[in-house]
């Protein structure tokens, strides 16, 4: 199969203009095209000569992403579920803010990591996504905002899969994302969210970004979070948080800490104690998420006054937190869900 021309950053579309023959302002040309105009044929692209609009043609293609379904919520929200050239299938979620639009993109189809909350893990890890795969999510989101005069201003990249397992593709998103003369989505306004790959951990911090990294934490000790999140046992906690504290040395900015509040669990008051005592002294922010209900799991909801209880209880502390405001609760938003009952479907 050809590669997809998404999957090439700018820097990479100059060498191949290069090994062309092309003078390497016909990249620049060409970049724009893909993530300015948002043309997804190379013959709408006038401004390149005839022949190399041709040679284009013959060595790439463009990620087809086909729509299986499109699911908006009253809130705004917008779910995808995406089909792959290889019949696999994806979702990304379009959320609207008062601030602006951002857009939830998955990296892996499917999940190796095994959270027992989750949805995504259902079914195992099919395969990583291309750095094309994952920038077509945005295209085609944006794509669909176009029509409203809209934008996307915000990524997260908290969809199914760990980043960190398919880093060099996702290092390759952000890098095309980020791009002055692409999208141009500013660092700060991207977020990576990763289960703790202790190594990924280390390197992303050596990148030298201003993008943000958020790590799901779920449980304050090794022994809960193991038995919430199998890759602990793989990268146990203390490990984790010392990644971390690298990271916030080398970088000097600030991590989020994501914890699913999950009904009797891990939501107790000593649960908070813990873990405020963890996060003392550290540059952070807590993330509570309420665990969204998966047929296929046995959790249920922490009660709204313990939720609040389990954020007063950081804040004494002196450890910010805030509550995640939900979005797109109607149509079923939350990772996996959409794709696992697909799954169930083409399993008739």
């Amino acid at each position: 199969m050809k590669p997809f021309i998404y999957d090439y950053t700018l820097e990479r579309l100059r060498e191949w203009m290069n090994e062309a023959g092309q003078p390497a302002f016909r990249a620049d040309q060409l970049f724009d095209w893909l993530y300015v105009k948002r043309v997804c044929d190379f013959e709408e692209m006038t401004n390149l000569p005839k022949m190399l609009r041709a040679r284009l043609a013959e060595a790439f293609g463009f990620v087809t992403l086909s729509e299986i379904t499109k699911f908006e919520s009253k809130d705004g929200t917008v779910k995808f579920l995406f089909g792959l050239h290889d019949d696999h299938a994806i979702e990304t979620v379009v959320m609207r803010h008062n601030y602006g639009n951002s857009i939830c993109v998955t990296t892996q189809v499917g999940c190796r990591i095994g959270c027992t909350f989750c949805a995504s893990t259902l079914g195992g890890l099919k395969r990583n996504l291309t750095a094309g795969e994952i920038v077509a999510q945005v295209v085609t989101a944006q794509q669909l905002l176009d029509e409203t005069d809209e934008r996307i201003s915000s990524i997260v990249i908290m969809g199914s899969g760990e980043p960190f397992e398919n880093y060099e593709a996702t290092m390759d998103f952000l890098r095309i994302m980020i791009h002055d003369k692409g999208l141009h989505i500013g660092q700060r306004h991207i977020t990576v969210s990763t289960s703790g790959i202790v190594p990924s951990i280390y390197k992303f911090a050596d990148e030298g970004t201003q993008i943000n990294l958020a790590i799901s934490i779920h449980a304050p000790n090794d022994a809960l979070r193991s038995k919430l999140m199998p890759v602990n046992r793989r990268f146990p906690f203390e490990e984790v948080m010392e990644s971390l504290r690298y990271y916030m040395a080398k970088t000097g900015r600030r991590i989020t800490f994501e914890y699913a509040l999950i009904g009797g669990v891990n939501d107790r008051p000593e649960h908070a104690e813990e873990l405020a005592q963890v996060l003392q002294g550290m540059l952070c922010h807590v993330n509570l998420i309420p665990v969204n209900h998966v047929p296929e799991r046995k959790y249920v909801r922490t009660p709204r006054e313990d939720i609040f209880e389990f954020q007063r209880i950081l804040e004494r502390a002196g450890v910010n937190a805030t509550i995640r405001r939900e979005q797109g609760h109607d149509i079923e938003a939350a990772c996996g869900q959409l794709r696992a009952k697909h799954m169930e479907f083409q399993a008739r």
